[in-house]
């Protein structure tokens, strides 16, 4: 998942960007409201985390832009700002949870757990696919009963899919999400992670999950979505996208 964070103290937020990043997501820091409304013209985000005191603009007013331009990213307010007229202002404005300074670590991890899935429609941690289990605060992957060993890259593309189930996913989404425009490997690295991903869910009987939708990138599928879709692509007129099964 990736996440935005605006904030002019970086001494406040640092340790908070590296245990965000140890929980393998993707954290994109910036000091300015200008900013941080630039990076959303860019990218899509799982969660804003922002402050109200900023240099240029007041946080109340950067999150009333994140929503007039239509953004439904959740928007968690970390402030020193304790005061209640300020907390209903920015829930006003269209923030979706408050965290004063100092704060405490579990807590808002929790709590960004609790607003990613709740953008996803996810009520619990667990999302469960077929015989694919993947629980979102524990990391922990599964097929058929029988854990799985991910890398941390692995595991992100599989989360994406999980979190995306039944939408074609680019390769551009994928490195964005692993990468964040930081040093991005060649997009190729993709078919790379995807090729490996794929034999370990093969292992356990969960092989044709991940299909390929030519020029256009990936998408997982229930099995017996995907086994009824590979029926029917069979059929498909010139000029459509076809699917594949891929090993």
């Amino acid at each position: 998942m990736r996440i935005l964070i605006a904030d002019s103290d970086s001494g406040a937020v640092s340790h908070l960007v590296k245990v965000l990043g140890k929980s393998s997501y993707a954290v994109d820091h910036v000091k300015t409201a200008d900013e941080a409304l630039n990076m959303f013209k860019h990218y899509e985000y799982d969660l804003f985390i922002t402050e109200l005191v900023l240099s240029d603009l007041p946080g109340e007013e950067l999150i009333r832009q994140v929503r007039r331009s239509r953004i439904s990213t959740p928007i968690m307010v970390l402030s020193v700002r304790t005061d209640s007229p300020t907390k209903v202002a920015a829930f006003s404005a269209g923030a979706d949870d408050y965290v004063t300074k100092p704060f405490d670590m579990s807590e808002t991890q929790a709590r960004i757990q609790a607003l990613t899935r709740r953008s996803y429609g996810i009520a619990e941690s667990r999302l469960r696919v077929g015989p694919l289990e993947l629980d979102l605060e524990s990391r922990m992957v599964s097929v058929n009963g029988h854990f799985l060993h991910l890398t941390s890259k692995e595991y992100s593309i599989l989360e994406l899919l999980l979190l995306r189930k039944g939408a074609v996913l680019t390769k551009d989404m994928f490195l964005n999400h692993l990468y964040g425009g930081i040093d991005e490997p060649e997009m190729k690295i993709i078919d790379v992670f995807i090729c490996k991903l794929r034999r370990k869910l093969q292992r356990f009987g969960a092989e044709h999950m991940i299909t390929t939708v030519w020029g256009r990138g990936y998408i997982l599928q229930d099995p017996a979505v995907a086994a009824g879709t590979s029926a029917s692509s069979q059929g498909l007129t010139e000029g459509s996208a076809p699917l594949r099964q891929a090993g």
